[in-house]
């Protein structure tokens, strides 16, 4: 069955992304595109391409406010709304997939989100997203970290789009300033939300405000809201990032193992001790943590996946700690899994050689 599909948007100086950005989404039956204040061409390409654009700005700034002034101008007959930013991609075809899942009493569609890339253009971070949905009964709410509220009276129904794939290629020049002050609003308007604290208390460790931090992450944890055991140890990894900048080496340890044992299921925790043993040049610490990681084989898939606890960190890691502790042979096989993943790096190349000629030598 057909559907009206229109693609919504809001930008701001983004000319160098508008032409990839339409080639993907032409797919739709309309682009609608609401520029919040663009000084370089942004608006003219948009218009060039067939997008319909429209100037608003919005003050003081929130992401919501943005978004709702965007889908305010999707014509009231579309089926489907299909909400994306300029630097996102989607897979060839998704229109046709995303039609094919879609039925009459659908309010939400599911489909994976490529959030970080690899330089060969595979997925480094990949999660669920659902961006796209029906013309009536969503707004968007918070001022950052946006989210799609539904208020229809009619059940949200969701399916899940397969193959439609949105990947993310941000313009890494961007500035994120505008975030804190925003997600320190956004704290104050939904004092119970747990993801909102999270973010809050994650922004300030990127800041380096790391009281403020512990102050917040630590927030989070008493939030009756904060059960995803996944974000709450993302918020005890953050703590002990925290307390190790400020020297406090009990309080580091204590929060890595709160982490691993509020989600021993997943890589991160044992990544984060991994990375402090070796700091700290505990070299059996460092082997049980690598250890551990290592036999973990699958990601959950959210958000919070570390891309660096899933390549090849966690290998070289152990390598060195082998070395450290004179298994010479282990650390061969290690470095050499290392090497494996990263062919092209020359200090694991030289990590491998310095090992073999070890091991030969020993022979």
């Amino acid at each position: 069955m057909p559907y009206r599909v229109c693609v919504y948007a809001i930008c701001k100086n983004e000319e160098g992304f508008v032409d990839r950005w339409m080639n993907s989404m032409k797919e739709a039956d309309r682009v609608v595109v609401v520029d919040t204040g663009s000084t370089d061409l942004t608006v003219e390409k948009l218009r060039m391409r067939g997008a319909e654009v429209f100037v608003e700005e919005v003050h003081p700034w929130r992401f919501d406010e943005a978004r709702n002034r965007s889908l305010a101008r999707v014509p009231m007959d579309t089926d489907i709304c299909v909400c994306t930013d300029l630097d996102e991609v989607f897979s060839v075809g998704w229109r046709e997939r995303l039609e094919h899942a879609w039925m009459p009493d659908t309010k939400l569609a599911r489909y994976l989100y490529n959030w970080k890339m690899n330089p060969d253009k595979t997925a480094a971070v990949q999660f669920v997203y659902e961006k796209i949905h029906t013309r009536q009964g969503y707004r968007w709410v918070h001022p950052v970290h946006e989210v799609l509220e539904y208020s229809g009276t009619a059940e949200q129904k969701a399916v899940w789009a397969e193959g439609v794939v949105l990947s993310h290629y941000p313009d890494p020049a961007k500035s994120r300033g505008q975030y804190l002050p925003l997600l320190e609003c956004s704290a104050k308007e939904n004092p119970q939300d747990s993801s909102t604290a999270f973010w809050l208390g994650r922004e300030y460790v990127f800041h380096e405000r790391y009281d403020d931090a512990i102050r917040t992450l630590r927030q989070h944890l008493q939030l009756p809201t904060a059960r995803w055991d996944e974000e709450r140890c993302a918020s005890m990894r953050f703590l002990a990032r925290c307390f190790l900048a400020e020297g406090d080496a009990w309080s580091t340890r204590s929060w890595l193992y709160r982490a691993i044992a509020e989600c021993p299921q997943a890589r991160e925790p044992y990544w984060e001790a991994a990375k402090i043993a070796y700091r700290w040049q505990n070299w059996p610490l460092l082997y049980g943590m690598t250890c551990e990681g290592l036999s973990i084989q699958q990601s959950s898939g959210s958000y919070l996946v570390e891309p660096d606890a899933w390549g090849y960190a966690l290998y070289d890691f152990r390598a060195i700690a082998d070395w450290q502790l004179g298994l010479y042979a282990q650390a061969e096989n290690d470095a050499a899994a290392a090497l494996a993943i990263r062919p092209a790096d020359t200090r694991l190349r030289e990590n491998l050689k310095c090992i073999h000629a070890k091991n030969v030598g020993q022979g």
